[in-house]
Parts: C-alpha cells; sequence; structure tokens
C-alpha cells in the first residue's frame, strides 16, 4: 500500500500525528482499514506534531503531567474518552495501559526517528512500534536507548541511529515542519491531508476515509 515513490495513479496522504497521541494510533488504525479497503495506490508520509513541545527533553513523570493538565479529578467527559479508547482500542489491536505509563516524554527525537525511518521506507513501521512501546509497553520513548532498540527492531542500523540521536541532525527540521503544518491550520492530531488539497481530522471510521480516497483518486492530475 505504502510505496516509496509516487506514481500518476498515486494518492498522496500526509499523516500529522504525534506518537503519545492515544487517538492518532486509533486514527490510523481505522485510515488503514480503508486504504487496505479501497485497493488504491496510496503513499504515505509521516508528519510531526507535538502536543505538547513544552514537556522538558528528559520528560516528566506520567501521572504528574496528567494531574497538573487535567487537575486531581479529571471530568466526566475526559474519563468517558479514556475508557471508549480502551474499549474500541482492541478491535483494532491496540492494548492501551493508561494507568501504567511511567512517563509523558518530550517527542522531538522521537519524531526525528521517524523521519529517518521515512528515508528507508520504514516510517509506518517505526510509528507503530513507537506507539507501541508508549501505550502498551509502557516505555519512555523520549529516552534514547529505547529508540535505539526501536531502530534496530524495524531494519535500521541502530549505530547510525546511534550517532545521530547523540547529535542535533534534523531537530530543527522537525520544528520547521511542525511549524509549517501549524501555520496550515493543522491544530489538532490526527490529521490526514489528501494530495495537498483537503484534510480529514480526528480518528474517524473508515467510511470516511474512504469517499476522501475517492475524491482523492477522482481529483484531476496536476500538471
Amino acid at each position: 500500500m505504502a510505496k516509496s515513490k509516487t506514481s500518476s495513479a498515486s494518492i498522496q496522504v500526509d499523516i500529522v500525528s504525534d506518537v503519545v497521541c492515544p487517538w492518532c494510533w486509533v486514527g490510523v488504525k481505522l485510515f488503514l482499514k480503508a486504504a487496505k479497503q479501497s485497493g488504491k495506490n496510496i503513499v504515505l508520509s509521516w508528519r510531526p506534531y507535538m502536543l505538547d513541545p513544552a514537556v522538558p527533553e528528559n520528560g516528566v513523570a506520567y501521572k504528574d503531567y496528567m494531574k497538573q493538565k487535567f487537575g486531581d479529578a479529571p471530568s466526566n467527559r475526559f474519563k468517558e474518552m479514556r475508557q471508549h479508547l480502551e474499549q474500541v482500542g482492541p478491535s483494532l489491536g491496540i492494548d492501551f495501559k493508561f494507568d501504567d505509563i511511567p512517563m509523558r516524554p518530550n517527542t522531538l527525537d522521537a519524531h526525528r526517528l521517524i523521519k529517518w525511518a521515512q528515508g528507508q521506507n520504514k516510517a509506518n513501521e517505526a510509528s507503530e512500534a513507537l506507539f507501541e512501546a508508549y501505550f502498551t509497553d509502557l516505555k519512555d520513548v523520549g529516552n534514547i536507548d529505547v529508540l535505539i532498540q526501536i531502530s534496530e527492531a524495524i531494519g535500521m542500523d541502530k549505530d547510525v541511529v546511534e550517532k545521530l540521536l547523540g547529535g542535533d541532525d534534523d531537530k530543527n527540521a522537525v520544528r520547521e515542519e511542525i511549524m509549517f503544518f501549524r501555520n496550515l491550520g493543522v491544530n489538532a492530531v490526527p490529521t490526514f491531508i489528501y494530495n495537498g488539497q483537503f484534510a480529514i481530522q480526528g480518528a474517524q471510521g473508515p467510511e470516511a476515509h474512504l469517499e476522501a480516497i475517492k475524491n482523492a483518486a477522482n481529483m484531476p492530475a496536476s500538471a
């Protein structure tokens, strides 16, 4: 489904997401269902977004972060949202373990890893591995050692990744890309941008994406 190069018959979809966004994982799973069902040649590009760029570089304890964000007594709406995610997750192969997440990481380095993985046609694998590592395996995806392990697991050269993560390579590029999409009006994730022309926002069901894929396929080819 996801190809390394576009063709005249391909549909380009940019997925703007953050690896600590549970709705992004759900939304991507629903999108992939539609993409497979459509039978179209869909080329995916993963785009970075940071839900909270102010999180310290070394992260913060998850429970402390959530308490600061939502207070000691989260609203009923928040509880309902979390319960919904936990209920819908298994049907999509997702096992959310919100109660046991240890850290709320800064995700800049995770986005750098996805960027490098994309250059090797492994961005889908990297994103899935990061979602699973954070929400199910309870790993700190802001930790360099964790990111190196993930890179090796998906077939990247861990020594190269370790060297890159030890420096500042692509930090500014990721920040600039985030700002680019913010300036386009992306203020929530996941956002799926079709052929650079229109977007589906949120964790919408396959039906919405099938309609979007149909519309994108019927767009006139650019000159």
